[in-house]
């Protein structure tokens, strides 16, 4: 049987983050906010501190940790070309305060969070949405509009940007808001393995060692 892919409009309500279980797959219909930049993480702890002021509205909204390739339009337009997922755990540090300030129903990129995200998202009930590495024209394909460009002193892959998508995905779920973890659970099936493994490379140099 086909596995369903669930379709979801952004932003993520409450009930909808609820119902998802880590595996599930989802596409994507709404406004998402997106970044690649670790300086501009540390500009939205600054919001959340009260020493910036804030760009936009996160609270209960989404913070992909996405890249996106621009350009400026005649007219003073900004145009998204194409963008591509950034590895999630560089932001480790700063994304539990964030999660839990903002109250992030929907969190994601590529690689996972940790466990102390885990917690995080589980507290204010949001997911982390698993985005295919590599995966730029079928994700470039469902933006559909330019809804705002924040912070551009930045280069473009670093600005704050909203975006009004069409059929994201399909995504993964790789945490859910009841504390489930994919990266979690092959975290410890390798950790288990470990043993297993060395004593087989132990077995296999043992042999070689004997026959030469």
């Amino acid at each position: 049987m086909e596995e369903e892919i669930r379709r979801l409009r952004m932003p993520l309500s409450a009930e909808d983050a609820l119902s998802l279980r880590a595996g599930d797959m989802v596409l994507l219909d709404g406004e998402i906010t997106i970044t690649a930049g670790l300086p501009t993480h540390h500009r939205i702890v600054e919001v959340a501190e009260g020493k910036r002021e804030a760009p936009q509205d996160l609270h209960g909204g989404s913070l992909f940790h996405l890249g996106s390739y621009s350009r400026e339009t005649e007219g003073g337009g900004f145009e998204v070309l194409y963008m591509n997922p950034t590895t999630s755990t560089r932001f480790n540090p700063l994304m539990p305060g964030l999660i839990r300030h903002f109250g992030l129903r929907a969190v994601g990129g590529k690689g996972g969070l940790d466990a102390a995200c885990v917690a995080a998202l589980r507290e204010v009930g949001g997911v982390y949405l698993s985005f295919v590495g590599g995966g730029a024209p079928l994700l470039s394909d469902a933006i559909r509009a330019v809804v705002s460009v924040n912070w551009n002193d930045l280069v473009s892959h670093y600005r704050l940007v909203t975006l009004q998508v069409e059929g994201l995905g399909p995504l993964t779920v790789g945490i859910d808001a009841h504390g489930n973890s994919l990266y979690g659970s092959l975290s410890e099936t390798a950790a288990a393995r470990m043993p297993e493994i060395m004593a087989e490379l132990a077995r296999a140099r043992a042999a070689a060692e004997g026959t030469a």
